[in-house]
Parts: structure tokens; C-alpha cells; sequence
């Protein structure tokens, strides 16, 4: 993004989660930060009242599939599909939503899915918080956090179970880091 200003774009993939998700939402608040998040369409069918709290709380919502598919991995018109599905279970949920978002799973997409995914914008990131990798701890993957970042970084963060242990330990104290470093949260 622009690296002009001092903004970061914080963003969470894999919800929504009930609790987690739910405290997640709880942290932005309270640093009045605002986020996007991608979520997969399983959760939102599972979760619809989870969902409905990320838009009332007025963050982005983006795609990330029905099932969190690996792009690289399933064929075009199969992956085309993941993301109807799930752009349709979010209407559902709430009908005036119209989401222009899109991250592949993984960051994993094929040349050819890339080219007929039509009326998206693709974001990808450039920190990589490894909130979901247990073979780290959650101090390093603050500090890991707290390096990358730079005006304009969009960074990645879960709200799922499996990255539960160090998001709840990174992301209040990555906020606070960055707020003191001067920096503003936009939502895409």
C-alpha cells in the first residue's frame, strides 16, 4: 500500500470463530483499530451471528473461500466456485454486503484462477505474523512482527483456533507497539 503515510492495514484470516473472533473484535475496539477480515464461508454459514458482529463493528470483510482451498492445488473452475459460494453465504448473511475483496488461501493462486477471478481486488501481504506456527514462540513472533513492519505493510493475522496461543499474546501488544511508533490502522 501508499508508504508515503504511516498507516498499516491489519488484517485476520480464517474466521469468523466464535470467541475468537469475538475476541479479536474486543482488542480493535478497545484501540479503536480498524481491521479487515477475510473470511472462509464454512465459518460464516456456521457463524452467521460472528459475522454479522465484524460488520457492525464497521471493519472490511473480504473472501478467503468456502473451504479454504489451496488455489494451486484445485482446478480453476472448482476454485471459481469456492469463491461464489462463499461470496453468496456473506450476501445471505447480510444482504446489502457487495465484497470486492479477495485472498487466496495460503497466498496460493494459479496464473490462470488470477485471470478470471472478475470484480475482486487480490491482497495478498507483506508481514507474515506465523501466528499460526506452533514451532515458534509467541515472543518471537512479536518480534518478527515488530521488524517487518513499515509504512504501507499489510499484515496477516488469524482468527482461528490453531493461532490462538500467540495471536492473543502479538496482537495487543503489536497495536500498542505501532500506535507508539506513530503508525494509523486503515481497513481496506
Amino acid at each position: 500500500m501508499n508508504a508515503t503515510e504511516k498507516n498499516l492495514y491489519l488484517t485476520f484470516d480464517d474466521g469468523p470463530i466464535p470467541e475468537i473472533t469475538e475476541w479479536v473484535l474486543t482488542q480493535l475496539k478497545q484501540f479503536n483499530v480498524s481491521a479487515t477480515f477475510f473470511v472462509i464461508g464454512d465459518n460464516v454459514r456456521k457463524y452467521p451471528d460472528v459475522f454479522r458482529e465484524i460488520i457492525n463493528n464497521k471493519h472490511t470483510v473480504g473472501n478467503h473461500t468456502f473451504h479454504h482451498v489451496k488455489g494451486w492445488q484445485t482446478q480453476t473452475e472448482k476454485y471459481l466456485n469456492e469463491i461464489a459460494m462463499c461470496d453468496s453465504i456473506m450476501q445471505q448473511t447480510i444482504t446489502s454486503l457487495h465484497c470486492e475483496l479477495f485472498r487466496p488461501p495460503y497466498g496460493r493462486i494459479t496464473k490462470e484462477q488470477r485471470k478470471k477471478i472478475e470484480l475482486k481486488k487480490i491482497i495478498m501481504w507483506d508481514v507474515l505474523t506465523q501466528d499460526y506456527n506452533h514451532n515458534i514462540s509467541k515472543e518471537k513472533c512479536l518480534q518478527g512482527s515488530k521488524k517487518a513492519l513499515r509504512p504501507g505493510s499489510i499484515i496477516v493475522m488469524h482468527d482461528s483456533l490453531k493461532a490462538e496461543r500467540n495471536l492473543k499474546y502479538v496482537l495487543p501488544r503489536l497495536i500498542e507497539f505501532a500506535l507508539k511508533q506513530g503508525y494509523t490502522f486503515k481497513k481496506l
